[in-house]
């Protein structure tokens, strides 16, 4: 009898596999990667870029697209320093601007709820709005860093070598996972998500859910957006270059630990072996397309191997969604939705 040769949990952990052989190849190509600052680098400057993904990854669970995440934290962070500069406190300044993010998230949910706009196209509005703002608001100059020590030592105070912005990811992380995977909301989006007609017919609230979830992820935005501008200066542009990282980590993330399903620690792998990828390319080579390519192609890449996942598991139209026995268990635990007789009670 022949035995089996064991995966290594290639169906899980492949990620991970692939952020250690790109390690390997970095390492053999170039002395100046395996260092102390690469790493530093890749942790600092990734963090907000995972925040953004996890913006992206709340409401992609219950079916719905945000493009307007990059507009969002941009648009959040040059307000915070605008205000800063006309004399408000670090405080009001730093929670106006996550207040801002949420007001876009909410206008996102009306569009999307209310005047019935796909996701798709109202996110993708709302992002060409957010741009032409930013430059009203700043009258087309990018504004000076605030002088505030709050704002610089925001996201620049280190614990253990590595700057605290690392912290705020991880916090974040842990919370968003907590929701998703522990608390009534996170089975109510993913239940959405995997059928949204038989999550409604449950007597979830699906509208109220989706909205929710779009102001989720702008607040997040808004408050990734205040931090990297802390970290790295105003501007006006880099929330674009983070839009399509953000959206190939949660697809490649959905490959990962939980496959078929978009997931927290699956999206932060992805971002960082994603970052560890474009890092080793830009030190072998200062050509600035590197970074571009590497991304889009990795994005193609991670919609394809996550459909491909997903129809194998489940031939159905191709289609990310929830595993059967996920669904029903989802909508089951949306307890009184629904009687023992089949009679609605009052949606979740």
């Amino acid at each position: 009898m022949r035995k089996s040769i064991p995966n290594l949990g290639m169906d899980r952990f492949s990620g991970i596999y692939l952020g250690i052989l790109f390690i390997l190849i970095f390492t053999i190509a170039t002395p100046l990667f395996l260092t102390e600052s690469t790493f530093h680098v890749i942790a600092s400057s990734q963090a907000v870029a995972g925040m953004i993904a996890i913006a992206v990854l709340i409401p992609m669970i219950c079916g719905q697209f945000d493009l307007s995440v990059g507009a969002n934290a941009n648009f959040a962070g040059l307000v915070a320093v605008v205000l800063l500069n006309d004399g408000w406190s670090f405080l009001a300044a730093f929670l106006a601007s996550v207040a801002l993010g949420l007001f876009v998230g909410f206008v996102n949910g009306f569009i999307v709820v209310r005047l019935k706009v796909s996701s798709f196209i109202a996110t993708l509005g709302v992002s060409s709005i957010l741009t032409a703002l930013a430059v009203i608001v700043t009258e087309s100059i990018v504004p000076p860093p605030p002088s505030s020590q709050a704002w610089t030592k925001m996201t620049q105070f280190e614990v253990g070598g590595f700057q605290i912005i690392i912290v705020y990811l991880f916090v974040l992380a842990l919370l968003v996972w907590w929701m998703l995977e522990w608390t009534p909301a996170g089975r109510y989006l993913r239940a959405i998500g995997g059928n949204t007609e038989a999550s409604r017919l449950a007597g979830v609230h699906v509208d109220r859910w989706a909205w929710i979830s779009l102001v989720l992820a702008g607040g997040i935005s808004g408050l990734g957006g205040v931090l990297y501008t802390s970290l790295t200066g105003p501007s006006f542009t880099f929330g674009a270059t983070l839009l399509l990282p953000a959206f190939a980590a949660v697809f490649l993330g959905s490959t990962q630990l939980q496959p078929g399903r978009f997931n927290v620690w699956g999206t932060l792998i992805a971002i960082f072996v994603l970052a560890i990828g474009v890092q080793g390319l830009q030190l072998l080579s200062s050509v600035l397309w590197l970074s571009a390519m590497f991304n889009g192609v990795a994005l193609i890449a991670a919609v394809a191997l996550a459909v491909n996942r997903t129809s194998r598991a489940n031939p159905r139209p191709s289609r990310l969604r929830l595993n059967q026995t996920d669904e029903d268990a989802v909508i089951n635990a949306a307890s009184g939705t629904v009687g023992q007789e089949g009679s609605k009670q009052p949606a979740v």
